[in-house]
């Protein structure tokens, strides 16, 4: 128990910056609604933050997972230096060809009426590259508490500049025009202020990571770099197919929606809005990939290590679960928020946003299993699979969102996700077989899908009112964690701080 003990210590540590980025960004992008009153204005931002998760794999190519691997057997400082040289020159490389062809780019992603979203958009990429190792060996040493500072301190600055820009200076300007910030304030950046945040932010945490980066050492192993680049070059397929089944339905949704281009630009600003709902599941797994990326490194010699997994996992589900449960039955607060404070129009969609977490689940389950071809150096089962996911959603994307729109992507995303997770847990037991408790996880996944389902079904004998679903919401999610305690009560007496309450 002491291992996951570690680990949850840690996820908290790591969640909490994790959490705190994302759950800002997504207010930050949840506020677009009361920005901006009609969805497809935000069409051109959407893509942009669609096409950055790309590059970033390209750009870091595996080496933040290497790291982890090789730190086990290597000379870590010999492998942080190595691995740091490498990722600064291929950065380089990598800016200097966007810039070179800047207009292409611009082109290709319908951005002709913001082409410096474009500039803004690899000056990001390349400073949080740089980022990339600073954070891994942080996290690789147990140094949580200063990763989350590094972190949160620039989240504040993106913030801060997003808000001052975007709030303040607009209503100072206003009542004063001749105001000295007319000198740093442009209208016609609007929603670019976004992007120049994250800028900000981004140069500020590398700043603060200024003490590791002064612990690179002008040292370059040829040999152990070769090592390297062997084992993580599967792991950029892996990374490029993950953000394909990740955003290529936002990428690609203007483009195959039979409608014209105005009606196209809405339908994505709303697919994006709802798509973000459905990510706070995201956030608690990337929350939980921080800790456990290291975690499954350090713990793999350990002779348990398999049986540690598997209760890791079952810990995961449960929480994906309440998470499931709290989007699903508080989906109609989001309505409220939306068409009391922004516009009616926003809340176009939701009825997706249950499937679109379920498939956040499966994806999150399937980094569970990934642990398998990590520990065994069989990164190329795990491109394969991500290739094959890819697949299925690029071909159920072109044919169902010119159908049925919202819920075409959806269906895509759920089934990809759906099919990686099975095909991974059956590769898995074959090569590391781990004991995992199927039939109990399966049976909670089941069940908070049918609360789901009565809640909608009792909702309809008071539709469109509010404190009715509030209600009910409430009283089922109380069930389901009263039944959670039951089921789970001796792992729960084996926590030190609840073991009083279950003797």
């Amino acid at each position: 128990m002491s291992g996951i003990k570690k680990l949850a210590g840690q996820t908290l540590w790591y969640g909490v910056p994790t959490i705190a980025s994302r759950f800002l960004g997504y207010l930050m992008n949840m506020a677009l609604p009361f920005f901006i009153a009609l969805p497809e204005k935000t069409a051109d931002l959407v893509q942009v933050y669609t096409i950055i998760p790309f590059l970033n794999v390209l750009y870091a190519y595996g080496m933040e997972t290497a790291y982890f691997r090789f730190s086990q057997t290597h000379d870590k400082q010999k492998l942080y230096s190595t691995l740091s040289i490498s990722l600064f020159f291929s950065s380089i490389l990598f800016t200097a060809l966007l810039l070179l062809f800047k207009g292409s780019i611009t082109g290709a992603a319908d951005l002709e009426n913001n082409p410096q979203y474009v500039l803004w958009m690899i000056a990001i990429i390349t400073v949080d590259n740089l980022n990339t190792l600073p954070f891994a060996k942080l996290r690789q040493e147990n140094r949580p508490k200063r990763y989350a500072f590094a972190r949160i301190a620039g989240i504040v600055i993106n913030l801060s500049v997003v808000i001052f820009f975007l709030g303040v200076v607009p209503e100072i300007l206003s009542n004063n025009p001749d105001s000295f910030l007319k000198s740093i304030y442009n209208k016609e950046v609007g929603l670019g202020y976004y992007l120049l945040g994250n800028l900000c932010g981004s140069v500020f945490t590398l700043i603060l990571l200024s003490k590791e980066i002064r612990q690179i050492k002008l040292s370059f192993d040829k040999v152990l770099w070769k090592e390297v680049m062997k084992y993580s070059a599967p792991l950029i397929i892996v990374g490029l197919g993950g953000m394909v089944n990740d955003v290529l339905s936002r990428l690609i949704y203007r483009h195959v929606v039979d409608l014209p281009q105005q009606q196209a630009d809405h339908e994505l600003g709303i697919f994006a809005n709802i798509f973000r709902i459905a990510l706070l599941i995201t956030i608690l797994i990337q929350a939980f990939r921080m800790a456990a990326e290291p975690f499954f490194f350090n713990s793999s010699k350990d002779e348990n290590a398999p049986r540690t997994y598997a209760r890791v996992m079952k810990f995961f589900v449960i929480a994906c679960c309440f998470m499931f449960l709290l989007i699903g039955l508080y989906l109609d607060v989001f309505r409220w928020i939306f068409i009391t404070f922004a516009n009616p129009r926003w809340a176009q969609g939701l009825q997706v946003v249950p499937l679109l977490a379920l498939g956040n689940i499966f994806l999150g389950i399937y980094y569970n299993l990934s642990v398998w071809y990590k520990l065994t150096d069989k990164n190329m089962y795990g491109a394969a699979i991500t290739i094959i996911g890819a697949v299925i959603t690029i071909v159920l994307n072109v044919l169902l969102i010119p159908k049925l729109h919202y819920t075409g992507a959806a269906i895509a995303t759920f089934t990809c996700y759906l099919f990686m997770m099975i095909s991974s847990y059956w590769l898995g037991q074959k090569y590391y077989p781990v004991p995992y408790p199927v039939k109990k996880l399966v049976a909670y996944m089941v069940l908070v899908i049918l609360i789901y389902g009565v809640h909608l079904g009792i909702n309809k004998i008071y539709p469109d009112h509010l404190w009715f679903s509030l209600t009910t919401a409430t009283i089922l999610f109380v069930l389901f964690t009263r039944f959670v305690i039951k089921i789970e009560a001796k792992e729960l007496a084996k926590i030190p701080a609840l073991a009083k309450y279950f003797k």
